[in-house]
């Protein structure tokens, strides 16, 4: 039974837009926190901060795989707007910010997934990043940033994110992320 309209209802409190999708607002909330933790910890000094900063959480849905309907996928979409500190010397986008875009954004897919399935999540580590770049996208145009998981569970998880020029109806970027859980440190004797 899907959840009803009440369970889903979530206003982010960093950019005051309702979030659409069909996970639950608890879902809706814990990934919005995620990715705006540079805006709620500002004493903690992350790589991009500003970047994540300006991103807006469009929806987060549990759904079906299209694929394997048996299956169920966490899909997250994020959105920005290009600015200066994105840019590379062309003045488009910078390859770095669209690869940190497809870490950051498959892995909020694969923890809303998480959530979903056992109410909780742990941050795990890359360990391969692969990102195809098509076409640029430049200062001020709109991004946005289409992230499924692809297969959770084990040590490792994989995602894949899609980023989309709005503007100009054009794909920017697309990859693959796979992730897995971090050893214990070693302790030395």
């Amino acid at each position: 039974m899907p959840p009803s309209s009440s369970d889903t209802t979530f206003t982010s409190p960093y950019t005051h837009n309702v979030v659409g999708g069909t996970a639950s607002a608890r879902i809706k909330r814990v990934i919005d926190d995620v990715i705006h933790t540079p805006s709620h910890n500002r004493q903690l000094k992350l790589f991009a901060s500003s970047i994540m900063d300006s991103v807006v959480l469009i929806d987060v849905s549990i759904g079906s795989m299209a694929e394997e309907p048996s299956r169920l996928e966490g899909k997250v979409v994020i959105q920005t707007v290009v600015n200066e500190d994105m840019l590379n010397l062309a003045n488009t986008v910078h390859g770095g910010c669209l690869a940190y875009f497809v870490d950051c954004c498959s892995s909020t897919a694969l923890i809303a997934l998480d959530l979903h399935h056992s109410d909780d999540y742990v941050l795990s580590v890359s360990q391969a990043l692969n990102v195809v770049f098509h076409s640029p996208a430049a200062l001020g145009e709109t991004i946005r940033m289409v992230s499924m998981s692809v297969s959770s569970g084990g040590r490792s998880a994989a995602g894949r994110t899609e980023i989309w020029n709005d503007n100009h109806k054009r794909i920017m970027a697309s990859g693959t992320h796979i992730k897995m859980m971090p050893s214990n440190p070693k302790t030395k004797l």
